[in-house]
């Protein structure tokens, strides 16, 4: 059998499963074109008819094979990530994947280091100096270790006087999180529900938006204290007069 004659023809969804299982990072559905372009033109026959593929046509071979993978419950699925698709595990399936891989110790990042990243995910492009005066602490070294993760990259110079470097998350931190854009990020009320009380002072600091509606709050309750508290001064001014020397409420 030559190499330009086959006898079956995969359907779009094996070419498909097939491009994502041997890729090494998320392919995009250009990509995958493009790959069907090319062999297309380097085999007569049968396979020009791949390089006509639509996009549509790929979207829809992703969905067939979604589902192929759901029924057949053969521990893999496709996600969407970082604007492109992978074949991943199931996560039920993650500790024995593991396991085979001694990767029992997920990389874990510090509380500094995820403070940092949540800023400059939620504030990007931002500067090293608004990042410093939300922590209240220098982030030179963790900068640096973000950058070294490729998880924080250096976007562009700043028009501020010395043109300091303006940060942005990268395409890893999409992969990382499994999170496809950053508007997929999670919203304030989503953020307020997840922390716990004691937390909110915190989660204002790291995610300027909810600091509206929680000043709002703080705002009517000061106002309520700030009544008892002059009723109060007037209970025990009035029960104090005539006393000499009677310390009073300021």
């Amino acid at each position: 059998m030559s190499e330009s004659t086959i006898d079956v023809l995969p359907e779009l969804k094996q070419i498909v499963g097939a491009l994502l299982f041997a890729a090494k990072e998320p392919l995009s559905i250009k990509r995958m074109r493009k790959a069907m372009i090319e062999t297309g033109n380097g085999f007569a026959g049968p396979y020009e008819q791949y390089a006509k593929a639509t996009d549509q046509q790929i979207e829809g071979a992703l969905e067939e094979l979604q589902e192929d993978l759901d029924k057949a419950k053969l521990g893999l699925g496709v996600a969407k990530v970082a604007e492109a698709y992978r074949l991943q595990n199931d996560a039920a399936c993650g500790p024995f994947v593991r396991a085979l891989l001694e990767k029992n110790q997920t990389m874990r990042l510090s509380k500094p280091a995820l403070e940092t990243l949540a800023i400059v995910a939620y504030r990007q492009p931002c500067l090293r100096s608004e990042i410093e005066e939300v922590r209240g602490v220098s982030v030179d070294g963790v900068l640096r270790k973000l950058i070294d993760m490729q998880l924080v990259r250096v976007v562009r110079r700043s028009e501020l006087p010395g043109h300091p470097w303006l940060f942005g998350t990268t395409q890893k931190f999409l992969e990382h999180f499994g999170i496809n854009t950053i508007a997929d990020l999670p919203g304030s009320q989503e953020l307020r529900r997840a922390l716990p009380t004691e937390g909110k002072k915190q989660s204002t600091e790291t995610f300027p938006e909810m600091e509206e509606e929680l000043g709002a709050e703080k705002g009517e309750a000061e106002a309520t204290e700030d009544e008892s508290v002059a009723a109060l001064d007037e209970e025990i001014q009035s029960d104090s007069s005539g006393m000499e020397d009677e310390p009073q409420i300021v």
